[in-house]
Parts: C-alpha cells; structure tokens; sequence
C-alpha cells in the first residue's frame, strides 16, 4: 500500500498555545458513577494513570465502572517528555499491602477486566515486578473471572524482572513503545528502542500463548513512513494488539505539539496494521493504550480461537 500523507493545513498546525481542533475537545466528567469511582480510590489509597496523565478519556471510562490502576506510587524516576506523572526520587519503598487493595477495589467495582500500570521505579532491583505479579495473583484469588492487563516498564532490561510478571500469566501484557526511533532522545531519553523491542519479543518467546500488545503516539515530529516501519518492527517483535493516539501536551513545560492529526489521518494505520497480521489496531485521536482494552483484547481471543 502505498503511503498517504495529508498536507498540512493551518487547522492542523499547532504554533504557541492554538486551541486544540474540534475533534479533540471531549464532555467534562461527571455523573455518580465518575464520582464514585474517584471516592473509592481515594478511600484506598490507590492512584489511576487516568487521573495522573489527564487522559481525555477519564469521563467516559470512569462513568462506565473501568479504571487503570498505577501502582509502585505516584513518584516516576524518569522524566518523559510527554508525561504528566510527577518525577523525582521516591521516598517510599514499595508497599505490598497495595495488591490487597487494588484487589479489593476490583471487587468493590464489580470489575470483569482492569488494567494495571505504573510509574518507573529504577531505584529498585526488580523495577516492582513483584508487585505487578502481586497484583494479577491476588486478583485472579479475590475475583475469578476478571481477565487483568498490565503494562510495564521496561525494567532497565532485567529479563528476570521480566519473566516474574510474565509467570503470572496476565491476560495481556503490554508495553508501550511510545515514539519512534528518531525521537527517543528527546521523548523517552532514558528508554532505549531496541530495548523495548527485546522486552516484547522476549516476553512472547516466554509463553506462545501470552497475548502482546504496544501503543505509540503521533503528534511529536514524526512521519507517516517511520510510524509504518515502528509497526513492522513490534509486528517482528511477535506484537498482537497496538494503540495509536494523538499526542496531548499536558502543561507548557511538556514537550510542544508538533502538529494534530486529523481522524482520517489515523485509518491508514489501520490497514497497515491488517496487512502486517496484527489481531487487531485501535488508531484514533483520542486513543490511549488502556481505553476500551478490553473489548481489543476480545478481538484478540476471538481471533486466536479461529486460526
């Protein structure tokens, strides 16, 4: 197939602090369900990335009874450019009572799948993988039926680290490659592509059966061409599941938009995606790599089932 590139025009060119375009203005949350669910977390001491990165999607997730829950704190040890979460070193060692409660708040919430996430932790020597494998076996003990996903760091490339989590047999397993090579210095300048790539790669060699999945985001500077050849490298890496979204600056200290793609900009990822064999894609503006998670990863199963 061959590339589409839609010129820019002024609509999406994004110089200073230009509002953002239409189709990424969203309803402010509300609703009891939305503040129920933000009473409940606060009650357990439990943090969300849907509040820490201020995704756009928080509304319509929270008012539908889904969260994803960011464990090891809410102290990053890295500084992504693009991130939201506060960074610097945590004072507090990891808390394994947190499983207990985010298990119990998974069945307080009548959950029948939930996604865990967390902040970096290099400061310690499993990177909290422990805690991640914690989360998923107190889950499946406390609520049977409720398929977890986790995404991960990359654990500075502790393989070990690795195959704690993956022993744990999460319903899927995700990590997000974010950006595309040329960028890594000045999106993610301590994660290391080809890293990532060997994390998604290894953790498929370690169970066949294990579903993976990656997100990246668009808006930072890169090319229709380099995001097609990130998703043929996470396709060699043995990557079923991906998530495409536009890039949202969260305050002016973050890095700047470069540009917003337009919603018809997002479909050749789509069919790209179906010819290199991904089970499924979700491309979008508004995408972010936990929003309908479960219904992807539902394609994925269905898909598995019949080949």
């Amino acid at each position: 197939m061959e590339s589409t590139v839609i010129p820019l025009t002024e609509r999406t060119r994004t110089p200073g602090r230009e509002p953002k375009p239409p189709w990424l203005k969203v309803r402010f949350p509300a609703g009891d369900r939305f503040h129920k669910i933000k009473t409940l977390l606060r009650e357990h001491e439990l943090h969300t990335v849907c509040e820490e990165a201020r995704c756009p999607n928080i509304g319509e997730c929270f008012s539908s009874g889904t969260a994803t829950f960011m464990i090891l704190g809410d102290v990053c040890t890295r500084a992504c450019g693009f991130c939201n979460v506060t960074t610097g070193r945590p004072q507090q060692g990891l808390d394994w009572l947190e499983p207990l409660r985010v298990a119990e708040a998974v069945r307080i919430l009548d959950l029948d799948y939930v996604v865990i996430t967390s902040v970096n932790r290099d400061d310690e020597e499993d990177g909290g993988a422990g805690i991640f494998a914690a989360c998923i076996n107190t889950i499946r003990r406390e609520r049977p039926d409720c398929r977890v996903e986790v995404l991960i760091p990359d654990f500075m490339g502790n393989w070990d680290a690795l195959e704690t989590v993956v022993r744990a047999q999460p319903f899927v397993l995700n990590h997000n490659i974010e950006t595309v090579p040329r960028l890594y210095g000045r999106v993610r300048p301590k994660a290391r592509y080809e890293r990532s790539l060997e994390l998604l790669r290894r953790a498929k060699e370690a169970d066949g059966a294990l579903r993976t999945k990656s997100g990246l985001m668009v808006g930072l500077g890169e090319t229709q061409d380099e995001v097609f050849e990130v998703m043929a490298d996470l396709r060699a890496s043995g990557v079923d599941l991906l998530t495409i979204g536009q890039y949202l600056r969260p305050t002016q200290q973050h890095l700047p938009v470069e540009r917003y793609w337009a919603p018809e900009e997002f479909a050749p990822f789509v069919e790209r995606g179906q010819e290199l064999g991904f089970a499924n894609v979700e491309a979008g503006p508004l995408v972010r790599s936990s929003y309908r998670a479960h219904k992807q990863a539902g394609i994925a199963s269905a898909v598995r089932g019949a080949s």
